[in-house]
C-alpha cells in the first residue's frame, strides 16, 4: 500500500521513508501508553515528516544515540603543528575543479585546527580563478565509524565536506551496484542558500555508485535527506558514519539521522576517507570573498 502511496504520488525515497516514518509513530501512539512527553515529542517529528513527504524539507535527527561499544579508535587526527601531517595526509585533486581549482595552497594548520580556505586568486597556483582543495588520508578504510568534528564555510556557492570514496565508485562493472565501491557522502553543507533557517542550518547526506541497475550511464545516488545541526556556520558540530557489515548509518551530533544498504549492499571495498572544501560550477561572488572550513578532529573506530 505504501509504495502505491508513493508512486502515485512521486515520491522519492527519502519521501517515502518518511511516510513510513509516519506510519510507525501512528501506530506506535494508537497502542496506547506513550508518556505525554513522548507523545508530544512523537507528533513534533511527525510534523517534521510531512515537511519531508510535501516539501523535502530538512528533519532534527531523532534516530538512536551513537553506541560505539565493541569499537576501538584506530585513528586520531587532531591537527597539531603548523603544517598538515603529510605522512598521514595528501593533498587532492590539484589543478581545474569545477568552476575553478584546488590548490594545497589552500589548506593550513593553526591554533589546532585544519583550515581550507576558499577564495579568488589573482596569482594562485594554476592561475587566476576560484580556490579551494582537498585533503585524503594515505590509509584506506573499509568498516568503522567516521567523524569529523567542524564549522562549515560561511558562504554561498561553496561548501564543506566529509566523505569516503572508493577508486571507481562511478564505474557500472566495478562498482556493481556499490558493493565494488561507493562514495558515502556522510555531510555536505549544501543548503547555505535556503531560505528557512532550520533548513539553512542543515546538511545533506548521500550515497553515490554505479550498477544498481542496468543503466551504465547514469549515476546511482540516494539522497538520503537534509537533517539539522546546530548554527552549523559558527559553531562546531560533528558529522558521523558507521559502516557495517550490513548498513550504512549515518549521524548528526551524535544521534542517528538515518540508515540504509542502498544499492546491491554495502561496500566491500578499502575506500579513501576525505575532507574538503568543494567548488560548484559557476561562482557568483564578489572576489573580495574569502571563506573557511575548519575542522577540530577526524577520527576513526572500527571493530
Amino acid at each position: 500500500m505504501l509504495e502505491q502511496i508513493a508512486d502515485l504520488i512521486h515520491l522519492s525515497r527519502r519521501q517515502t521513508r518518511s511516510l513510513s516514518e509516519i506510519g510507525d509513530i501512528i501506530k506506535e501512539l494508537m497502542s496506547g501508553g506513550v508518556p505525554l512527553k513522548k507523545a508530544l515529542s512523537c507528533l513534533l517529528i511527525m510534523a517534521e515528516l510531512f515537511g519531508v513527504v510535501f516539501f523535502n524539507t530538512a528533519v532534527t535527527p531523532h534516530g538512536q544515540t551513537l553506541d560505539l561499544t565493541g569499537y576501538d579508535l584506530v585513528f586520531c587526527e587532531e591537527f597539531e603543528g603548523d603544517s598538515l601531517n603529510t605522512d598521514l595526509w595528501f593533498s587532492r585533486n590539484n589543478g581545474e575543479r569545477r568552476g575553478g581549482f584546488n590548490a594545497a595552497s589552500q589548506i593550513k594548520v593553526k591554533d589546532g585546527k585544519l583550515v581550507i580556505t576558499g577564495e579568488y586568486l589573482e596569482d594562485g597556483t594554476y592561475g587566476e580563478g576560484w580556490y579551494g582543495a582537498a585533503i585524503s588520508l594515505h590509509k584506506k578504510y573499509k568498516q568503522g565509524y567516521f567523524e569529523i568534528k567542524c564549522i562549515c564555510n560561511d558562504s554561498p556557492d561553496f561548501w564543506s565536506a566529509f566523505w569516503i570514496q572508493a577508486d571507481h565508485p562511478y564505474e557500472h562493472d566495478i562498482s556493481k551496484g556499490g558493493i565494488g565501491g561507493a562514495e558515502l557522502d556522510i555531510f555536505e553543507s549544501d543548503n547555505y542558500e535556503e531560505k528557512l533557517p532550520s533548513y539553512h542550518n542543515s546538511v545533506t547526506q548521500t550515497i553515490h555508485c554505479n550498477g544498481v541497475d542496468d543503466d551504465v550511464e547514469n549515476i546511482d545516488s540516494y539522497r538520503l535527506g537534509s537533517f539539522k545541526g546546530k548554527d552549523i556556520y559558527h559553531t562546531y558540530n560533528t558529522y558521523g558514519l558507521e559502516w557495517t557489515e550490513d548498513e550504512y548509518i549515518f549521524y548528526v551530533n551524535g544521534v542517528e539521522t538515518t540508515r540504509t544498504s542502498f544499492g546491491n549492499g554495502v561496500s566491500q571495498e578499502e575506500e579513501w576517507v576525505i575532507v574538503s572544501l568543494e567548488l560548484p560550477e559557476e561562482i557568483n561572488l564578489s572576489k573580495d570573498t574569502k571563506t573557511e572550513f575548519i575542522v577540530d578532529y577526524v577520527k576513526i573506530w572500527q571493530k
